[in-house]
């Protein structure tokens, strides 16, 4: 099977990329690896409640339906993102996950779950989700508890009248802290880093500062740092009320695991535990590119805007300064325009669709 442009991925980034490539008339594909549309949000855990979520941007070409805040963030957004694959008739298919991509003098082979696919060009937009992060501690293997990622978390339920330690400074991590607390014999909070708090508004001159720092690091080379390093933790009404109870009273990260909780090794001290929740971020899912070679020596692919320098017809979307719900709308429209122009040029008696802004 060919088509001129593969988008990899159905989330926010794969779909505003889709919805360009609609746009222009170009021959394209998306291929997404879950069976059903919602992209990561689907995977959110029920209790994330759609007011209590990060602000969901809309789509190109189509506003957010009214919803009840109260409504789990997960069925809201999914439901959004399968109308809106519906009205503009984007050519989703699913499941279908990619396996590796292979340079070719033409564009690429992808080698996917139903088959081989041919593209001149590629949009990657696969995200974080599928690559939760679980730091190395000593001790790991000797825990007797239970230990899950915040990825696996379902709400706060199953761990009435334990004993959870919460390692991560993220949003998720505060959120899930709040909701297990009040059901939980004990919560303790570890961070490696002192965490920064966010009492005034996000605006867009902090908005474009922060994503100039991410955007310095990928042109370098560099990974990705997480978005609340740069932004800082918002401070809500449940982040007030959770402090005022004493559960953000932070504690810096163990040195290891022990049989039954965590201990530091200066000054010595221990805290049982019956569960450890790794809320300690995700990588970016990239492994299915591995055979085109792109990482650089910093850890990182060394990007201009969405475009890989080692690979200009490959864009990847959702990554780096473009891992946010407004940053991935720009991101794929400014991918599909470059991409647009790359394969026009590489073959001006075939042009990819228009190539007008």
């Amino acid at each position: 099977m060919h088509s001129d442009v593969v988008v990899i991925g159905a989330g926010q980034a794969g779909l505003s990329a889709a919805y360009e490539l609609r746009r222009r008339g170009a021959d394209f594909v998306v291929l997404d690896a879950d069976a059903g549309p919602g992209g990561a949000w689907q995977h959110r855990w029920p209790s994330l409640r759609l007011d209590k979520a990060h602000r969901i941007a809309p789509l190109p070409g189509m506003d957010l339906p009214d919803a009840d805040p109260a409504a789990p963030a997960s069925e809201v957004v999914s439901a959004y993102f399968a109308e809106y694959e519906r009205r503009f008739e984007l050519p989703v298919h699913r499941p279908v996950a990619v396996r590796a991509v292979h340079r070719t003098d033409e564009g690429f082979v992808l080698d996917t779950s139903a088959g081989e696919w041919t593209a001149r060009g590629l949009v990657n937009a696969t995200g974080t989700w599928t690559r939760p992060f679980w730091p190395a501690y000593p001790g790991r293997e000797l825990f007797t508890g239970r230990q899950l990622h915040a990825a696996d978390y379902r709400g706060a339920a199953e761990f009435a009248g334990q004993r959870v330690v919460v390692v991560g400074g993220g949003t998720s991590a505060v959120q899930q802290l709040i909701e297990i607390s009040e059901v939980a014999a004990a919560t303790t909070w570890v961070t490696r880093r002192e965490p920064v708090w966010r009492t005034g508004p996000f605006d867009e001159d902090a908005g474009r500062a922060a994503v100039a720092l991410v955007d310095e690091r990928v042109r370098a080379g560099l990974p990705p740092v997480s978005v609340v390093g740069v932004t800082g933790l918002l401070e809500t009404e449940a982040v007030l009320a959770a402090r005022a109870r004493g559960v953000l009273d932070r504690q810096p990260v163990f040195d290891r695991l022990i049989a039954d909780g965590v201990a530091w090794d200066s000054p010595p001290r221990s805290v049982p535990a019956d569960v450890v929740l790794w809320a300690t971020g995700f990588r970016a899912a990239l492994d299915h590119l591995a055979p085109l070679h792109l990482r650089s020596a910093g850890g990182g692919v060394v990007m201009d805007g969405t475009r890989v320098v080692a690979e200009p017809r490959l864009h990847l979307v959702g990554y780096g300064p473009s891992a946010s719900t407004i940053g991935a709308n720009r991101a794929g429209r400014s991918a599909v325009r470059e991409l647009v122009r790359t394969l026009a040029e590489g073959s001006p008696t075939a042009p990819l669709g228009r190539t007008g802004t």
